[in-house]
C-alpha cells in the first residue's frame, strides 16, 4: 500500500513532488535489505510483528517505482486526456482511469513480493531471529540441521513446501495479470 500510494502520487503529480518522493524511495532502495532485516530483528528481538514491520519497510520501493512508471505512461494516454477534457476531477482520473490500468503489473509485483517476504521470514527464522512461538518453515529447517544425515526428510519437506509456495505465488500472479490486464482483453 505504501508503494502504490507513493508511486501514484509521484507519477501523477510530477515536478518537485516526484523528485522528493523518488529520492526518498531511492534512499530505501540502496539499503542492503537482508542485513538491515537481520540487524533490526536482532536488535528488537524475535517477534512476528518486528518481522512484519521489517519486511513492510524494506519491500515498498520496487512497487513504488513500478506504479510511478505506470502512472507516468498512462497519464499521457488519450483516455486520460479525454477525461480531463470533459472536466473530470483529479481524484476521478486517478481512481477511475489510471489506477485500474496500472493494477495488473502491481498484482504481479505483489505476488513476487509475497514470495520474497516468505523467503525473508524463512531466512530470519532459520538464523534463529524468528518468533519462537510461531511455527515457521525456517525454524523447521533450523531444527532439522542436526538430523540431516539420519532423517533427511525432516528438512526436505519444509524446503519443498517453501519452493512450491513461492512458485505457486509467482504463477498465480502471472495468471491474475492475464485475467485482469485490460490491454489483453478481447472486445
Amino acid at each position: 500500500m505504501i508503494g502504490v500510494a507513493v508511486g501514484a502520487t509521484a507519477g501523477f503529480m510530477g515536478g518537485k513532488t516526484d523528485d522528493v518522493l523518488m529520492r526518498i524511495t531511492e534512499l530505501f532502495q540502496v539499503i542492503p535489505k537482508f542485513f538491515l532485516a537481520l540487524m533490526i530483528a536482532f536488535y528488537f528481538g524475535p517477534s512476528i510483528w518486528n518481522i512484519i514491520l521489517v519486511i513492510g519497510i524494506l519491500s515498498w520501493p520496487s512497487t513504488c517505482r513500478l506504479v510511478r512508471g505506470e502512472f507516468l505512461s498512462l497519464k499521457e494516454q488519450e483516455f486520460v486526456q479525454a477525461a480531463r477534457s470533459i472536466g473530470a476531477r483529479r481524484k476521478s482520473i486517478i481512481f477511475s482511469e489510471i489506477l485500474p490500468n496500472a493494477t495488473p503489473p502491481v498484482i504481479v509485483n505483489a505476488s513476487l513480493q509475497v514470495g520474497s517476504a516468505i523467503l525473508t521470514e524463512t531466512t530470519l527464522s532459520f538464523f534463529g531471529l524468528g518468533d519462537p512461538s510461531w511455527v515457521s518453515w525456517g525454524r523447521m529447517l533450523f531444527d532439522a540441521q542436526r538430523l540431516l544425515r539420519v532423517a533427511w526428510w525432516v528438512s526436505f519437506f519444509p524446503g519443498v513446501s517453501i519452493f512450491l509456495t513461492v512458485l505457486g505465488l509467482n504463477l498465480t500472479g502471472d495468471g491474475m495479470n492475464d485475467a485482469l490486464n485490460p490491454r489483453l482483453r478481447e472486445t
